[in-house]
């Protein structure tokens, strides 16, 4: 008999408005214990809004219930949704002219900790990450994202993913502007997460990613629903239709 993951994130009858528009509207998820969960879906389809309003984003509201490992964490600033094990890895992270990769990484962890990290401790733990990334060492002490390429900017997200060790990864296409190579990178990073016990939310447009990520279940939004889940055969099916015949339905939808 197989043992069952126990559920680390549980979103139910999930609405997001953006000042008065309704972005999303009425969605429900479970994300298990080292499951990845593909969102897909056309550009405006609420999918990123989704990811965003979960992680706290200031200038969405949300309505609904979002548990993590059974704990209501709706109200709760973005930071402390952090500390509680949530963590947002940015479509278009930003760049912090003046604060190192590694100092700002050391002081995630202090944080989450709520105590001082020795600088051997962290040195030796942000080594293992640069080599399991393959990232030169050099890549610590740059300013973030500052003068980064696209593939860069995306490392920094997993290198922090990796280091932090959240409960729950939203990645919000976290492949988007990638080579074959860092695609690769940061593919194998997210693999890492998921083997370590992580769940993973993967926002993406493409089934490429899903060649290196092997999704649980791929769920489409459209019109701010998810209007179809399936395994990893659904992305197949997107990429060669495309989104056009998959009509959102008027009443609401949910994953699984």
């Amino acid at each position: 008999m197989t043992e069952k993951k126990p559920s680390l994130l549980s979103v139910r009858n999930i609405e997001v408005y953006a000042n008065d528009k309704h972005i999303v509207k009425g969605v429900d998820l479970t994300v298990n214990a080292g499951e990845v969960h593909a969102v897909m879906g056309p550009n405006g389809s609420g999918k990123s809004t989704f990811a965003s309003a979960l992680a706290g984003h200031p200038f969405l509201t949300l309505f609904g219930e979002v548990l993590l490992e059974g704990e209501e964490i709706s109200t709760l600033t973005p930071d402390e949704r952090a500390l509680k094990g949530l963590f947002l890895g940015f479509q278009y992270p930003v760049a912090v002219p003046g604060v190192t990769v590694a100092g700002f990484i050391k002081a995630a962890l202090e944080a989450r900790e709520n105590t001082p990290l020795s600088l051997i401790a962290f040195r030796k733990q942000l080594t293992s990450a640069l080599e399991r990334l393959d990232i030169s060492t050099e890549f610590a002490s740059r300013y973030i994202n500052d003068g980064f390429s696209g593939g860069e900017k995306k490392r920094l997200e997993i290198l922090q993913m990796l280091l932090l060790k959240p409960k729950v990864a939203l990645l919000d296409e976290i492949d988007s502007g990638l080579d074959i190579d860092a695609l690769k990178t940061v593919a194998g990073g997210i693999n890492h997460a998921r083997e370590a016990g992580a769940g993973i939310v993967l926002v993406t447009h493409y089934q490429r990613i899903l060649d290196y990520v092997k999704p649980d279940a791929v769920h489409v939004f459209k019109g701010g629903r998810i209007v179809k889940s399936g395994g990893p055969e659904q992305a197949l099916e997107l990429e060669a239709k495309g989104y056009e015949w998959l009509d959102a339905p008027k009443s609401t939808a949910g994953g699984i």
